[in-house]
């Protein structure tokens, strides 16, 4: 969801990308579906991380515990920062994913506009 609100709301200043380090190899239904409420449409796919190897990010944002510890050392030789939020896809309620949507969509950008400040 952050790559897309991200792109959504901000494309004119940053463009992101997600990538996991376990991904799940789909984008779930119900983060779609929220993100579709705020009228933003995601065609984005399930990523690895392994593919961004050599890619020379700006800033590197984790969002979930377990992606913090096991990020590769070589993604974000610059600055990294780290934000958790709560993985909706581990009660399947709409409520939750709701709730992390708007997290995201208030927090991330902070830490965006930060980074270039």
């Amino acid at each position: 969801m952050a790559e897309a609100i991200v792109n959504a709301q901000m494309g004119e200043t940053w463009y992101a990308v997600s990538a996991g380090t376990k991904p799940a190899g789909y984008i779930h239904p119900k983060a779609l579906e929220v993100l579709s409420e705020i009228g933003i449409k995601h065609d984005g796919r399930s990523k690895r991380t392994d593919e961004f190897q050599g890619v020379d990010f700006d800033l590197i944002v984790t969002v979930c515990d377990s992606a913090a510890e096991e990020c590769p050392v070589w993604l974000g030789k610059e600055k990294k920062v780290h934000h958790s939020f709560f993985d909706p896809a581990q009660t399947d309620d709409m409520e939750d994913f709701r709730r992390v949507r708007d997290e995201i969509a208030q927090i991330i950008p902070k830490i965006l506009g930060q980074a270039i400040d």
